[in-house]
């Protein structure tokens, strides 16, 4: 029988946010230098042939590799989170994911190495996956369990917050290297913002030290209702819940590796555009992510998230087009225009999404419910949209309609799958209330 559990502890809706917000930041920091360094150089460190699409695509499958680890880690973590509480499971993420960057930025060259540089490299990606599929839930869970009902999307879209701003520091992080010749940013230079990582670390993990335990989970001890296998309960009970989340995942985690990963490769690989005018472009593009999303969680507490991501996902169908039709003309305005109209609308999405798929799931179960949808969606849509994007330009040479439709397919998937959890989530409300009445 399990112990009695403590007081409940004070709300600290402040500072579970400022904390989902800097923890988050760094980890997708981590996780994003690998993936402008994976778009950037690591065919040429780590996979060098004579021919730049090979090298590109054995790059861009480490990085999908990383995708696939993350369910494994929302399992693991989502385990730890719903059993031993949120705070703990947190700070175990963030401490294997600071660790495993270092250690790539650490990294011999297959120059020097052979075939165990590019083990390594996926051994360490492999680790990076399993932390980030453990962070994202339990970062949403502690930001929106502190926080009041009424304003729990708000709160949970701090967690959110942390993507653009992981983005932003890792591309300033690259485009400061930009200065560097080719020579010096592939021996060297590009293993910078790697070892920075280390000092982040520690900052995340003094932050994270002084966050209460969710109010919520404390409950959850109280009352003695911890799931022996979480992740086994919600695949028995709420298998159907967890496909319709993954769906409206779809295009906010595709399309985040869409416009910065795929699209960082295919303006210069493709249309051969400077390196260091795409890094600038993508810089601002996401200073505007980091300005919207907060606005549209906000608007989602005050209309009805639902209203929020129905309307979001539909323009997002037909954003892509103006989209290529401003990228491919190659200045800046054009790029930041074209890249920030699908921009706009997948941000709403990405940040109203995590307290609307929080919801879907019980408390005793909400770790590895929202963690293992988030994370499968992430293993399908994140890991194999760079590779699909690639194989679709290789294919289909000065073409971007079939790109477009591409970005379209992933926001009509979310578009169903919003409208779809809508009337599921009804459904399950009507069931506990006759439940409750008989």
């Amino acid at each position: 029988m399990a112990a009695p559990a403590s007081p409940a502890p004070q709300r600290q809706p402040v500072r579970a946010a400022t904390a989902a917000f800097v923890g988050t930041t760094i980890e997708w920091y981590d996780f994003y230098i690998y993936a402008t360094a994976a778009a950037l150089v690591f065919g040429k460190v780590f996979f060098p042939t004579a021919d730049p699409f090979v090298s590109t695509m054995a790059s861009f499958g480490t990085f999908a590799a990383g995708f696939l680890a993350r369910p494994l880690g929302g399992v693991i973590f989502g385990h730890l989170g719903d059993r031993v509480g949120r705070k703990n499971a947190l700070m175990a993420t963030l401490v294997i994911m600071g660790l495993a960057t270092v250690g790539i930025g650490l990294l011999p060259s297959y120059a020097s190495a052979g075939l165990w540089a590019p083990a390594l490299l996926l051994l360490l990606r492999l680790a990076q996956g399993l932390a980030v599929g453990g962070e994202w839930g339990g970062a949403v869970l502690m930001a929106g369990e502190h926080a009041s009902q009424r304003r729990r999307t708000f709160a949970a879209s701090f967690a959110q917050l942390g993507s653009p701003a992981g983005l932003i520091l890792s591309l300033l992080a690259f485009r400061l290297l930009t200065t560097l010749d080719e020579a010096d940013f592939v021996s060297w230079g590009w293993r910078v913002p790697f070892l920075i990582s280390a000092v982040l670390l520690l900052v995340g993990y003094f932050i994270r030290v002084g966050v209460n335990e969710s109010p919520d989970f404390a409950k959850v001890l109280e009352r003695q209702q911890r799931a022996e296998v979480p992740a086994k309960e919600v695949l028995r009970t709420a298998w159907r819940t967890v496909l319709l989340c993954m769906g409206v995942c779809t295009v906010a985690i595709g399309g985040i590796y869409f416009t910065n990963t795929f699209m960082l490769s295919y303006t210069t690989q493709t249309l051969g555009l400077n390196r260091a005018l795409i890094l600038d472009c993508l810089f601002v593009v996401a200073i505007i992510q980091f300005i919207v999303q907060p606005v549209a969680a906000w608007l989602a507490d005050v209309v009805g998230t639902a209203r929020v991501l129905i309307t979001a996902a539909l323009f997002s169908v037909f954003a892509p087009y103006p989209m290529f039709m401003l990228v491919t003309r190659g200045d800046a305005f054009s790029i930041v225009a074209g890249i920030a109209i699908v921009l706009v609308f997948m941000a709403a999405i990405y940040s109203a999404m995590a307290g609307y798929i929080s919801s879907a799931f019980a408390t005793h179960v909400r770790y590895s419910g929202i963690s293992l949808s988030y994370q499968l969606c992430g293993a399908v849509a994140g890991g194999l949209t760079p590779l699909i994007g690639t194989w679709l330009t290789y294919h289909y040479p000065g073409q971007w309609l079939p790109l477009a439709i591409f970005y379209s397919v992933l926001s009509a998937i979310t578009l169903v799958s919003i409208w779809a959890l809508a009337g599921h989530k009804r459904r399950l409300r009507l069931d506990a209330a006759h439940a409750a009445a008989a």
